[in-house]
């Protein structure tokens, strides 16, 4: 096996997509575009890696960081004119070059090796990546002799029409003998309809001098998918969805319905967890075993133990461990850790607060800026109030504490273990072990009271 490098290319504003984020750092299930691209790259362990960036180019480099070495494109002259801008780091090595472009998100680093080993077997100066489109529209198209071997790629718009009748198209992925590839770039000429410096020009190039050209046609032409505007970013999402789903599925996660579940590539799912339809999982979250999650969940970078319930609920950043439940209609905001066999009921938030184990927040509460300890119930209502306009307040309460319904808690306070705190009280102050707070205004009763107002009559109430 020779030396194997790889060029990228990401240079390309991305003007069809009508967006300001740049083409390849949209994002496919989780992941930009060009991310997608490298860590399939970086399977395939070359040598050598060169991402050509241009547009973009500061936010492509703080996304990628030191996974890859960097050439400009300044001016986007074509792909050949990309590629030639790393020659400076790549155009003295001797070995095989794969050419692929940054807003590929479907490649397989399976497919990549392939390509590989199949253009070293053929001992070709350049090999083709192909692929039967049922559509080519839109696709280079590979133009074979006599001898079924590759004579030329032409562009669509520079296609004849017996040429765009041809369904199999270049997929832009290419090997070449590396030193070679550098030799020809430098003879590739801008004579076309849109005077730019097209890489498959070399291919014609090689043919010309009579080298040898190779095709290795790939059997899924779906991977080749290349996104140029918002309905090809939808189908390739689409398309790497159902790709992570059968995974999923593959290693014992029960999915109700694949189609309208969403789950970004970085997910972790244990098995034998239920997920309904129209769950969304985003980020790095994971998931344990034995889970269920039901219709509507959101769940963020989150931590999720075994036997966890969640309920129609959105969880920001947040951690629930083995046992505990949440939901319906329920929030966990960033920095949010709940216990084992905790209950967090239906319209209950908390945020960046601590719950202990089998503390029960049955329903509508906020708990927010607490730390909440073991064994506690707090009744329907209840607010933390920790904030006074300014800044937050830190809450505690201990174990065994019972909080009464609509109750609020006035941050800064210390609430001791065993404590009682009357429903309805609003509390400022701390409470010590055993006490029982009431904190709410004296009920006074007013004897005969209707009978002194005006309307006091029955006929005035019908």
């Amino acid at each position: 096996m020779s030396n194997r490098f790889t060029v990228i290319l990401a240079a390309g504003q991305g003007t069809r997509m009508k967006s300001k984020l740049y083409k390849v750092l949209h994002p496919v299930c989780g992941r930009a575009m060009v991310d997608h691209v490298l860590t399939q790259v970086e399977a395939t362990q070359p040598q050598q890696i060169v991402t050509v960036i241009g547009c973009g180019a500061e936010q492509v480099q703080q996304l990628l960081q030191q996974r890859t070495q960097y050439a400009v494109q300044a001016q986007q002259l074509g792909t050949a004119h990309a590629v030639l801008q790393s020659e400076e780091l790549l155009g003295t090595k001797q070995g095989t070059t794969l050419v692929i472009s940054g807003d590929t998100p479907l490649f397989t680093a399976a497919t990549l090796q392939k390509l590989f080993t199949y253009h070293e077997q053929q001992q070709a100066l350049a090999t083709v990546l192909t692929a039967q489109a049922p559509d080519p529209f839109g696709y280079g198209r590979v133009i074979r002799d006599d001898h079924d071997q590759v004579q030329k790629i032409v562009e669509q718009k520079d296609a004849t029409p017996q040429e765009q009748a041809v369904r199999e198209i270049n997929t832009g992925v290419y090997c070449f003998d590396n030193q070679a590839l550098f030799h020809y770039l430098h003879l590739v000429r801008n004579d076309n309809a849109q005077h730019e410096y097209y890489l498959p020009d070399v291919i014609e190039l090689m043919r010309k001098d009579q080298q040898t050209v190779a095709a290795f046609q790939m059997a899924n032409f779906e991977e080749s998918l290349g996104v140029n505007d918002q309905a090809a970013l939808a189908q390739a999402t689409a398309l790497m969805q159902l790709r992570i789903n059968q995974q999923h599925m593959a290693n014992g996660v029960t999915l109700i319905d694949p189609q309208h579940t969403m789950i970004d590539i970085d997910v972790t799912i244990g098995a034998d967890t239920l997920i309904e339809a129209g769950v969304t999982l985003k980020g790095k979250t994971q998931i344990g075993a034995n889970c269920e999650i039901t219709q509507g969940s959101r769940i963020t970078d989150s931590i999720i133990a075994d036997q966890v319930r969640i309920e129609s609920s959105c969880l920001e950043k947040a951690v629930m461990q083995e046992g505990s439940d949440i939901g319906p209609n329920s929030h966990l905001r960033p920095q949010t850790e709940i216990g084992p066999q905790v209950h967090i009921g239906n319209f209950c938030e908390i945020k960046k607060s601590q719950i202990g184990a089998r503390t029960k927040i049955g329903h509508l509460s906020y708990v927010g800026d607490a730390t909440l300890g073991s064994d506690i119930n707090v009744g329907c209502g209840v607010v933390f109030v920790n904030y006074d306009g300014v800044q937050k307040w830190h809450s505690e309460v201990g174990d065994h504490t019972f909080i009464g319904s609509n109750s609020n808690i006035v941050a800064p306070v210390k609430i001791a273990d065993h404590a009682f705190v009357a429903a309805g009280s609003t509390i400022t102050a701390d409470i010590s072990q055993h006490d029982l707070a009431i904190a709410r205004a004296r009920q006074v009763n007013k004897p005969d009271y209707w009978s002194r107002l005006p309307l006091a009559k029955d006929s005035d109430w019908q």
